[in-house]
């Protein structure tokens, strides 16, 4: 599967998912369709379809996003440096697309501290098999 293009991504997404994957955006809180989604299986990215995170490391943190303690693998998401709004966070980018996911705290739970804060913009989901969404 190729990388998706702006303009195949323009086609694609709606206005808010490209608002947040292409734009940096962040949605409202508590606003998400998988904010409070506790189905079993794998959240993808939006753009690429990139497994990112597996259901069993989502937590919720009362942050007003879905938060995650773990992507499915390092190669997953990328991080850098975002100093927009006056303040130094690390961004969460697909590791495949460069898609723009939320941001990763370290307030997070065990085992691993973190608390990756992700648009349900960027977001798709395949549920488990069995499972039916």
């Amino acid at each position: 599967m190729s990388v998706p293009q702006d303009q195949d991504l323009k086609n694609k997404l709606d206005e808010e998912q490209f608002r947040v994957t292409q734009h940096k955006g962040t949605e409202a809180p508590f606003s998400g369709r998988f904010y409070q989604h506790k189905e079993a299986g794998t959240y993808t990215c939006v753009c690429c379809a990139e497994p990112l995170f597996p259901s069993q490391a989502k937590y919720d943190s009362g942050s007003g996003w879905p938060s995650f303690w773990q992507p499915v693998s390092e190669s997953a998401v990328a991080v850098e440096t975002d100093h927009s709004h006056g303040m130094v966070r690390t961004e969460v980018l697909c590791g495949r697309c460069g898609a723009h996911l939320g941001h990763v705290f370290e307030d997070g739970p065990q085992p691993t501290g973190l608390r990756y804060c992700i648009n349900s913009a960027s977001l798709d989901f395949v549920a488990a098999e069995g499972e039916g969404e």
